[in-house]
């Protein structure tokens, strides 16, 4: 009787372990990353194979998550929310710490529990760092040789959505380089737009490497944590090398100021200069016109 009731015991508590992770829906998520420091979030879809299995691992792993982050464990089935944090969609895994988002890289790959579990341990606080027109020359020293060690930086705007997306995956590059070099971001709309100016930083985003006083633009058209380590890590050799301009004065940042808004607004010019020659026609017409009246002297 009483191994028959310890075998019941036991089936119940292995039954509960094994349960499904926690399904949210997308208002439930929104309120847990706003509210909690720790959330863990696995975004899955029905009828698929692969984020079964996936789920199945990550249940046996939640626990450890638990315990080791202090952080809730959910899932979020066919969430509109995934295109923020995953460019291949579902299956993703994203950790939020003080609701900014880590995209897991190594989910679709042969699931390995001790990577994920170390990854997310020794990413708990954000890992890109933000600069501004203030921080980044003191930090970087970009122009001075960087005995500050090498940095991977985005520009990005508030008002770009591609730049709003790799925010997960470019945390996830931070967190792949962490002992390598410094990953940062700037924002070239608002402070760090001298910044923006000073590296000519027109479109976003737009990525640089700044290494040992130069500075090798990121133009692969690839925008995963892969491709974005491998250039940080040995691609940046076949990088055309520009050397890293000094801070700018304030005169000549105002100078750049004008020159780069008479170049996204062409069309500034082109009425300065229809302006121009409309004043320059008008005042010799004027002229003429003038000459024209002067009364001609009498002969006596």
């Amino acid at each position: 009787m009483l191994r028959s009731t310890l075998i019941v015991i036991l089936t119940i508590f292995s039954t509960c372990a094994a349960s499904p992770l926690e399904a949210v829906s997308d208002d439930e998520l929104l309120n847990l990353i706003r509210t909690e420091k720790h959330v863990v979030v696995y975004f899955t879809k029905k009828d698929c194979e692969q984020c079964d299995t996936i789920e199945n691992e990550l249940v046996h792993l939640r626990e450890d998550l638990v315990d080791s982050l202090g952080a809730w464990v959910v899932k979020a089935i066919s969430s509109q929310m995934v295109r923020l944090y995953s460019p291949n969609k579902e299956p993703a895994l994203v950790f939020f710490r003080q609701g900014i988002p880590l995209l897991y890289d190594g989910l679709l790959a042969k699931f390995d529990d001790e990577k994920l579990l170390q990854t997310f341990t020794d990413n708990k606080e954000p890992v890109v760092k933000e600069l501004t027109d203030d921080t980044f020359e003191h930090l970087t020293q970009a122009s001075s040789g960087a005995t500050t060690g090498d940095w991977l930086v985005m520009f990005y705007s508030t008002d770009c959505v591609d730049c709003q997306r790799l925010g997960a995956v470019w945390e996830a590059v931070g967190a792949e380089l962490k002992q390598r070099l410094n990953v940062a971001r700037v924002n070239k709309q608002t402070t760090g737009a001298s910044t923006g100016r000073r590296f000519n930083v027109f479109e976003v985003p737009t990525f640089i490497l700044f290494r040992q006083g130069k500075m090798y633009r990121y133009h692969i058209p690839k925008y995963d944590v892969k491709s974005f380590v491998s250039f940080a890590k040995d691609w940046w050799k076949n990088s055309h090398g520009e050397r890293v301009p000094v801070p700018q004065s304030p005169f000549d940042d105002f100078t750049l100021l004008i020159a780069n808004f008479l170049r996204e607004n062409p069309w500034v010019l082109k009425l300065g200069s229809i302006t121009l020659g409309v004043v320059v026609i008008v005042s010799v017409a004027s002229k003429l016109r003038r000459k024209s009246e002067v009364p001609t002297k009498k002969g006596k």
